[in-house]
């Protein structure tokens, strides 16, 4: 049996509630619903960690981060751990990525045979939180609420400057894909760092969003001492005190944020073009890494479990999939599975490294009862937060906190908490046993509390004398680009043309 090509694209930060059953109607982006209209269509994704690296590393290998040890966006993703591109890679698969993917430490691979581009984001452990000083901010590297004030217009940026060179890199190889001058299938991921903030977006997409209705959150902000613990140290965290946040500041933000979705879809437009014209079919999957709560209740960004933040938008473009809506709650970790069984990689080979499941049951009718877990342990918290999410229902939980329970059916803004509700007593108390079960929070804590400690300290030793970086280098061998001596000439042009003949 011939194994299908599969296109990955992820992108960044992308709110789940915008993608309801495929782009919210009002969201100007053409080419994400011609391919929501061929897709499966999962309404109820979430992330494994809503933050870059843990979120990317539970995604990339089917595990949570008390498995992987990615508890932050500085925690080394250590290379004996399995990904998807190792299991497909093993099956016979070239494996290629361009753009982010936020590994942490000496391997920058993972798995991929092939980087096309750096990443946007440091391989160091420069960015680890210190639960030994709960409060502090470490200022050049946590959000503030800059990237608000500071929303708007913008022609180029770090960011733009990114996806640019990721798009084109994709295309590019793409093309190089079609010319079979590889016979084996091929999976490559493509992952943008937009809609991420900075809040800045071109002209040319951000008019585009001109006279939107959506320019404000639908829960207006609350007074810090109305939110849940955790929020409040969120707020903490990105330095709101030191901020005036008015509601043209919302306003613009929100819509560069729309006017970055809109970007995103003119290049994943490019990439399915040179796709189409290349004339090679391929499974495309579509997903994001964890969400923003885009000024929801006074929040930003993400580090919590709420729907904006922690929810994503996930899509699947297979043969042999009926395109549809699915309801039932999912995570990103079930995507390693799942793209091993569209690509016929034995279940048997890959199970015991995932703690996530094949969606293609699901998609085929069959009935999910497992809850989706998640786990968060980076800045803003000061122990390690988890949560499940199953049927109606959403549980959180942290040994600093009250529990929370929330009915999404009825209270879709997460609005009431229900724990101390008799009439949910029993759901409570089912979301409680199965958390008993499956962590041990004080140490999952202590876990944190020494990969932080050991990491503050080779950090600051490898920083001293010579500085020898993690960040993946592209290789780019320009004697083995275009016309070279050691070629033949009229080899080279008939290969490298394609389609041939025509």
């Amino acid at each position: 049996m011939t194994k299908p090509n599969i296109l990955v694209i992820m992108v960044d930060q992308l709110n789940g509630t915008l993608f309801p059953d495929g782009p919210a109607d009002w969201l100007h982006a053409p080419n994400l619903k011609k391919l929501a209209a061929k897709s499966l269509r999962f309404a109820n994704a979430y992330t494994a960690s809503p933050l870059c690296a843990p979120g990317r590393a539970s995604y990339m290998s089917g595990q949570l981060p008390s498995t992987t040890r990615v508890y932050d966006n500085a925690a080394e993703f250590c290379s004996d751990i399995p990904t998807y591109a190792h299991h497909l890679r093993r099956a016979g698969y070239q494996t290629a990525l361009s753009g982010k993917m936020h590994f942490v430490g000496p391997d920058q691979l993972h798995g991929f045979e092939e980087r096309l581009t750096t990443d946007i984001y440091p391989a160091d452990f420069g960015w680890t939180p210190d639960y030994r000083k709960p409060g502090e901010r470490i200022d050049w590297w946590y959000h503030n609420m800059g990237s608000v004030t500071g929303a708007g217009v913008a022609e180029i940026s770090n960011q733009m400057e990114y996806d640019d060179e990721v798009a084109y890199n994709a295309v590019r190889k793409i093309y190089d894909l079609s010319r079979g001058l590889d016979e084996r299938p091929w999976s490559l991921t493509v992952s943008f760092t937009h809609p991420h903030d900075p809040y800045v977006a071109r002209r040319k997409y951000w008019d585009l969003y001109e006279d939107c209705e959506h320019l404000l959150p639908e829960v207006p902000a609350l007074a810090y001492e109305d939110h849940d613990p955790h929020a409040q140290r969120i707020f903490d965290a990105n330095d709101w005190r030191n901020f005036d946040i008015t509601e043209e500041d919302i306003k613009r933000s929100r819509r560069a944020y729309f006017a970055n979705i809109s970007y995103l879809d003119d290049k994943i437009g490019e990439i399915l073009h040179a796709l189409e014209t290349s004339r090679q079919e391929a499974i495309v999957v579509f997903v994001s890494d964890h969400g923003d709560m885009l000024g929801e209740r006074g929040l930003w960004f993400k580090m919590s479990f709420y729907e904006g933040s922690a929810r994503v938008p996930m899509m699947i473009a297979a043969p042999g999939l009926q395109p549809q809506c699915i309801t039932t709650p999912v995570s990103t970790i079930d995507l390693t599975p799942t793209y091993c069984d569209l690509a016929g990689v034995s279940m048997e080979e890959v199970m015991p490294w995932t703690e996530g499941q094949s969606l293609i049951p699901l998609a085929k009718g069959i009935a999910r009862e497992e809850s989706v877990a998640m786990e968060y342990a980076a800045e803003a918290s000061y122990a390690p937060l988890v949560a499940l999410r199953k049927g109606r229902y959403k549980y959180t939980r942290c040994n600093l906190d009250p529990e929370q329970l929330f009915d999404l059916d009825a209270d879709p803004h997460e609005m009431t908490n229900l724990a101390d509700d008799p009439a949910h007593a029993d759901a409570l108390a089912e979301f409680r046993a199965e958390a008993d079960q499956r962590w041990d929070l004080d140490r999952f804590d202590a876990d944190v509390r020494q990969s932080q400690a050991r990491r503050w300290v080779v950090y600051e030793a490898l920083r001293k004398g010579g500085y020898f970086p993690w960040d993946y280098q592209p290789l780019l061998k320009a004697s083995e680009r275009f016309m070279r001596n050691h070629m033949d000439l009229n080899v080279l042009e008939e290969n490298q043309r394609y389609p041939r003949g025509e």
